[in-house]
């Protein structure tokens, strides 16, 4: 049996998993991702912000679900079979963003990965924004999920 193996320098490469959201396509980074679930029953809560989409029992622990589409201000869209929910864990609260599909895994090299235009780093909005990757066919958005929430958001969420 062969195995064929891909030589990674670890000091130069980051490893992401790649979603979009419609046409866009963004990737994190996978030590920030806890799990990738398909949306099962999502319990809706009120006097939330309007991107909660509410709550889920993941394995005996509640996670707050999070629509990534809302929270970036984009138009909302109906689940279907390629919607996933990426889970994390931050501030000791789980939380799962919907994402209309996640595609794969790549490797980008640090010589692949461009800071966000300066113009686009200066609003708070883009404190999630870590870069950009550029990929054989086209241009890949590097994010941080933890960033994506200020402490006022995380204690609503949090209750």
């Amino acid at each position: 049996m062969s195995y064929h193996s891909q030589t990674v320098n670890v000091d130069n490469t980051i490893q992401v998993i790649v979603f979009n959201l419609g046409e866009e396509i963004y990737g994190v980074e996978i030590s920030q991702i806890k799990e990738i679930i398909l949306p099962t029953q999502i319990t809706r809560i009120p006097n939330v912000p309007d991107f909660v989409e509410g709550i889920l029992n993941l394995r005996g622990q509640i996670a707050v679900i999070i629509n990534l589409r809302k929270r970036l201000g984009k138009e909302p869209k109906k689940n279907d079979e390629n919607t996933r929910i990426i889970v994390i864990e931050y501030d000791n609260a789980t939380i799962g963003m919907m994402v209309d599909s996640v595609s794969e895994v790549k490797y980008l090299s640090s010589k692949n990965i461009e800071e966000i235009p300066r113009f686009l780093a200066l609003t708070d909005e883009s404190k999630f924004l870590m870069g950009v990757g550029k990929l054989e066919d086209g241009l890949l958005t590097l994010m941080d999920l933890k960033e994506l929430f200020s402490e006022e958001e995380l204690n609503e969420i949090n209750g």
